[in-house]
């Protein structure tokens, strides 16, 4: 089953050549899962928190392919799960404005934006870099039978500026606010990896599709089975009505009295007790058809039941 892991794994591996789509990322990524901290004497500084390790490696590139220094720490949540966090602090020096300040993440006066200007995420490279931050700083992928795909904000306004942000590109996504934060989502397989497309994750939206065509082999294959089973039974309890009929004629002495073609039809089904009715009308001489032979065992049937 793919993972949200799975996909920023993919997503962390992908180096686009172009500057636009690294500042847009970049904006992402602090947009997401940035703080400001602000120190005595005017000084400041960025953290990333990030909880991949795939994740922040990326940031961590990132930022230095624009000319930063980081330094990653890891720490352990207090939740009950323990998991391992990721820290990339930034000092607030002037490459570090001036890289920010382009990739629409603070103001010139150290204010942060709650959304990225227009310019960032003109073009649709941009936009898809964009998301791809966005999810690498704060998304999730919950595949079953109930699929959803989450990117989280800290804002319900950051999160409807981002579905109105990809929807020009056509994809739809949904906006719920929740007590902590707020999301722009997507529900069902197709709108799913129309998001992954739109982030370039590639390899994630060919194991869904091999998932949705294996799931759909197997539930091909169970309804085969069903109906095989269901012919089965009902082959069954009509050999053993034919059966009884049958015997009851024998009994009484009328077997041997009945013409030619039932006779030969109750002989049949008396030594061939499973076979179904295809492969006793092969047995006929000359060989019948399957209407034929359930008519005839039909009417023995019928015989028997007017004996009662």
């Amino acid at each position: 089953m793919i993972s949200s892991e799975d996909v920023r794994e993919e997503l962390a591996r992908i180096a686009p050549e172009r500057g636009c789509d690294r500042r847009a990322e970049l904006s992402a990524l602090f947009h997401s899962a940035g703080s400001l901290h602000l120190r005595g004497g005017g000084d400041w500084a960025l953290h990333l928190d990030l909880g991949s390790g795939a994740a922040a490696r990326r940031a961590f590139a990132l930022l230095r392919e624009s000319g930063l220094r980081s330094e990653i720490r890891t720490y352990r949540r207090r939740a009950f799960d323990r998991a391992t966090r990721y820290q990339l602090h930034l000092s607030g020096d002037a490459r570090t404005l001036e890289v920010l300040v382009a990739a629409g993440v603070v103001d010139r006066r150290h204010a942060p934006l709650e959304r990225p200007p227009r310019r960032v995420v003109s073009r649709a490279c941009c936009r898809g870099a964009y998301v791809r931050g966005a999810f690498l700083g704060a998304g999730s992928l919950t595949a079953g039978r109930s699929p959803h795909l989450e990117l989280r904000t800290a804002t319900v306004g950051a999160a409807a500026w981002l579905a109105e942000l990809v929807r020009v590109d056509g994809l739809e996504l949904s906006v719920v606010e929740r007590a902590s934060h707020a999301a722009a989502y997507a529900k069902g397989w197709e709108a799913i990896e129309s998001a992954l497309v739109a982030m370039g994750a590639e390899d994630a939206v060919l194991a869904l599709e091999e998932r949705a065509v294996l799931a759909e082999m197997r539930g091909a294959a169970n309804r085969l089975a069903n109906a095989d089973h269901a012919n089965l039974v009902r082959t069954s309890r009509a050999a053993q009505r034919q059966l009884a009929a049958i015997e009851r004629l024998r009994a009484e002495g009328t077997l041997d009295d009945l013409p030619d073609l039932l006779r030969e039809a109750a002989e049949l089904r008396l030594r061939h007790r499973t076979e179904s009715l295809r492969e006793l009308a092969a047995r006929t001489d000359p060989p019948a058809t399957r209407a034929t032979l359930h008519r005839r065992l039909r009417s023995l049937e019928e015989l028997a039941a007017d004996r009662r």
